[in-house]
């Protein structure tokens, strides 16, 4: 913020209205959304408990598999036994690790009767950041707003060296590689051996690597500080990106249906480049294992397996296959939260319910006891019954 703004509370709620949804990832933005009063729009694929669809929306465990398991939603009986045990540990993680942060800090602000997950289910609207060309299908809210890509826009043209370096290409093409901004390097023993691969290929390479130049560096790969990204995927010479699997660059790689070779290192990438190579779109490779060998077997067969690039087309027809664009869909929800105070006609009251109203145990339980009961009284009729005829017969005989 800048100096010349005000720091009253008036002016913290309106400039928290106007330019913040917060992340939920992370707790500090949904907290003072709540404790200024203001309706809360969630900028989301995770909250502080994982995936945001299970913090809102039913996930049956039997096809919607928990983020990092590696399942898709066709599941054999052994994986679906694999699915619930880690949805087990999952929670026993939460319970343990992550309530301990936020339980004590919620109960002291907003009340020894609120739980700190309500404070983010009880959110307007979350939009959500992926769509069902990367999300298996399964169950969601009217609450949840999906503005996959919202980030991709049509490529620019390339700055003219790099625009030169590309048309150098000819008829192979350019492959594009870069993991992102957390990570700057690999270590020196990985990058030697990816760069002897690409030094093998007729292809072109542009690579985004901050640390030493490798000594196994050919003529055909060009390093960079920065790249443009965006306009690189989308340049009709682009055949192959080799990425980390961040959300957002697979978003621009399915935008410009530019198949995949994934290194993923850290947080989702393993779950995401797995859903990318259950659709066929993604070769993806244990970054503890890749030497020159493997990870030029995985990029000859994404360059030259044309079902890659098919399906990677498909989904790109797919994600762009919209009624208006994504940022567009953000946008309108956004201002309509604000011109109503709320989406509270979208929002489930789930969240208010316990584990055993929610799942109707209460009402499961009162209707088997009413059926015990009249088994019981049943069973009793009849055998009263059964002793007066007895007993009946009997006495006659006598």
């Amino acid at each position: 913020m800048s100096s010349s703004r005000s720091f009253t509370p008036e002016a913290m709620k309106s400039q928290f209205c106007a330019d913040h949804t917060p992340d939920p990832a992370f707790g500090g933005g949904v907290l003072l959304g709540h404790r200024l009063g203001l309706p809360l729009v969630l900028n989301v694929r995770w909250t502080i408990q994982g995936e945001g669809h299970q913090a809102i929306a039913p996930s049956p465990l039997s096809y919607v598999p928990i983020p990092g398991s590696e399942l898709t939603d066709k599941m054999t009986f052994t994986q679906r036994i694999s699915n619930i045990m880690q949805y087990v540990f999952t929670k026993i993680y939460i319970s343990y690790v992550t309530e301990p942060n936020y339980k004590p800090f919620v109960h002291r602000y907003f009340g020894s009767d609120v739980h700190y997950m309500e404070l983010f289910q009880a959110a307007d609207i979350w939009l959500m950041r992926n769509d069902f060309t990367f999300e298996f299908p399964r169950p969601t809210m009217p609450n949840v707003v999906y503005m996959s890509g919202f980030q991709c826009k049509p490529s620019k043209p390339l700055p003219e060296e790099l625009e030169d370096f590309v048309q150098s290409s000819g008829e192979h093409g350019v492959i594009v590689m870069t993991l992102g901004t957390v990570v700057g390097n690999l270590t020196e023993d990985i990058t030697e051996e990816i760069a002897a691969a690409f030094a093998q290929l007729p292809q072109k390479v542009i690579w985004r690597h901050k640390g030493r130049k490798p000594s196994t560096l050919g003529n055909n790969t060009l390093i960079l500080d920065w790249l443009p990204q965006n306009d690189l995927l989308g340049h009709p010479k682009t055949r192959v990106f080799v990425a980390h699997g961040g959300t957002n660059g697979i978003q621009e790689a399915i935008y410009h249906g530019v198949p995949l070779v994934g290194l993923p290192l850290l947080f989702d990438q393993f779950d995401n480049l797995f859903r990318m190579g259950a659709r066929g779109v993604a070769k993806v490779l244990d970054i503890a294992t890749v030497n020159r060998d493997n990870f030029l077997e995985a990029l000859k067969e994404v360059l030259y397996e044309p079902s890659y690039q098919e399906k990677m087309k498909k989904l790109s027809s797919l994600q762009r296959d919209q009624p208006m664009k994504p940022l567009d869909r953000a946008m309108f929800w956004i201002e309509f939260v604000m011109r109503h105070k709320g989406a509270a006609h979208l929002r489930t009251e789930s969240y208010k319910m316990s584990m055993i109203q929610y799942h109707s145990i209460d009402v499961m339980a009162f209707l088997l006891a009413i059926i015990l009961i009249i088994f019981t009284v049943f069973i009793s009729a009849v055998k009263c019954l059964c002793r007066r005829v007895f007993y009946g017969s009997k006495v006659k005989k006598e």
